[in-house]
């Protein structure tokens, strides 16, 4: 089958190249892929810096994806051969096919095009499992959601917003014009957005509010103080990733966790079991893809490539030019 490789096993996105490997055969069932997400980790996995899950192609990127059941393994019950379902995977969805645990599918529903499909697992599981799983957020409480534009981003506004009916949702994002961008997605009286290059989100915050019950932080290092002053007393903070650096900036005062008895945790999606992750996506299916379906949630694509166009896919990323989903469409 023809797939994306990586030339040395690891590199800059320059590495990236239209290769072959052999058609897996299936386990519980098989995908022709029809298209497949782009996600940071890619990156950071390109880059030889993503610790892999035991279940995961050491050579295919890839963790979300769209397609059509071609093959079923034995003792797969669950799809026949021709249903149309999108889904989780561990690795291995940048190619045309893809054996997956039936269990981290779902069936496509005939309102999204295979782009939209394979736009919504990664970011939307994500942050289903950070405001609704890990870390519930309840209704009129206020979170403040950082790296906004970005997929998950996207789609923890929305839930938090239309889902949940937080009280005060704030984000953060690069650019004037994410700014205006996440200002679209509705409740301008709820919605707070800040460029967080011009202004001090910290500062900016309490004009609104006291502080807020919940942070979603991909950022770490370079947020850590500010974080910590945006708290309610009982606040919670999520880690999903560190991209400033996981350790503690120079002075970091570590006493307001015990004077605002502060939970400060971290959580990762793809690590998990196949039995979790399928747990995941059936919260996923009851309490927030009824609002997609319905056009209250939007799934917010920034581009499409053909996937022969990976190597400018990930530049784009790395660049830090989108604001939504990057997808690429498998082609002959």
């Amino acid at each position: 089958m023809k797939c994306v490789l990586i030339k040395d096993g690891k590199g800059p996105a320059d590495n990236l190249y239209m290769g072959e490997e052999e058609t897996p055969e299936p386990g519980k069932g098989e995908v022709s892929v029809k298209a497949f997400g782009l996600n940071r980790m890619d990156i950071l996995q390109r880059e030889g810096k993503y610790p892999l899950p035991p279940q995961a192609s050491k050579t295919i990127l890839g963790v979300e994806f769209s397609g059509v059941v071609d093959k079923l393994g034995e003792g797969a019950k669950v799809y026949k051969e021709g249903d149309e379902v999108y889904g989780l995977a561990y690795g291995g969805a940048y190619a045309q096919y893809i054996v997956n645990p039936e269990t981290m599918l779902l069936p496509k529903p005939k309102e999204f095009d295979w782009v939209e499909a394979a736009g919504i697992p990664e970011v939307w599981m994500t942050a289903t499992q950070a405001l609704m799983v890990e870390t519930p957020l309840k209704e009129g409480q206020n979170v403040l959601i950082h790296a906004g534009a970005s997929g998950v981003g996207i789609a923890a506004i929305q839930i938090a917003l239309h889902v949940i009916k937080a009280g005060k949702v704030f984000t953060t994002c690069g650019s004037d014009e994410k700014v205006e961008f996440l200002k679209q997605l509705g409740h301008s009286d709820r919605l707070h957005v800040f460029n967080y290059k011009t202004q001090d989100f910290a500062e900016e915050l309490k004009k609104h509010a006291q502080g807020v019950d919940l942070i979603v932080d991909f950022i770490g290092k370079q947020y850590w103080n500010q974080n910590i002053s945006s708290l309610n007393l009982d606040g919670r903070m999520l880690y999903l990733a560190f991209m400033s650096g996981a350790a503690f900036p120079e002075g970091a005062n570590l006493a307001p966790i015990l004077g605002k008895r502060l939970t400060i945790k971290g959580s990762t999606l793809r690590s998990r079991k196949a039995e979790y992750q399928h747990d995941l996506l059936e919260v996923f299916k009851g309490r927030v893809l009824p609002g997609i379906l319905k056009g209250d949630l939007k799934v917010k694509i920034y581009k499409t490539y053909p996937w022969t166009d990976v190597i400018q896919a990930h530049k784009d990323m790395e660049g830090n030019k989108n604001s939504g989903k990057i997808v690429l469409e498998v082609t002959e």
